[in-house]
């Protein structure tokens, strides 16, 4: 699998070209169907945790619910985090890179943010409709990033 850090300009405008070609050529449940099953395919056998690119660089959201879990699970100061760490937008709470990432281990194995274990949503439904956010995370996640290139020759794209 290639590195996501060795991605060149040209692939980053092709896989914009692709997105392209997906709004015009593609059906939705069709191309939902083969983004879950490649997910499944390559996560399968994938370890996050040598990569954690999207905590260094997408870092960490979460809401109130998800804070206070974390923090009576952990045993943290919720408003040391909320006033030192976490910036608060939109009624969640954000931070990055993740505060939470420590010497390339996440601290919160055991209840992570419903962000942190749905991303990068490739098995999620409507990626039609989210193919901007897709070819953004090609360039952080190298399983996206795979997941663009088989895509593209199941469509036969040049």
């Amino acid at each position: 699998m290639i590195e996501v850090k060795d991605i060149k300009e040209k692939k980053i405008d092709e896989n914009y070209k692709f997105r392209r070609y997906l709004k015009s050529h593609a059906d939705e449940e069709t191309l939902d169907k083969q983004f879950k099953k490649l997910h499944d395919k390559y996560f399968k056998n994938f370890d996050c945790a040598k990569c954690r690119n999207c905590c260094k660089e997408l870092g960490i959201s979460m809401t109130e619910h998800e804070l206070k879990k974390i923090c009576k699970e952990y045993n943290y100061d919720i408003d040391k985090l909320k006033n030192e760490v976490l910036t608060e937008n939109h009624g969640e709470y954000v931070a990055s890179p993740c505060p939470f990432l420590k010497e390339g281990k996440c601290e919160l194995d055991k209840c992570k943010p419903q962000s942190c274990t749905d991303y990068p949503y490739t098995d999620k439904p409507e990626r039609l409709f989210s193919l901007f956010t897709i070819v953004n995370n090609s360039k952080i996640c190298p399983v996206v990033y795979q997941i663009l290139e088989d895509l593209k020759k199941e469509y036969n794209f040049k």
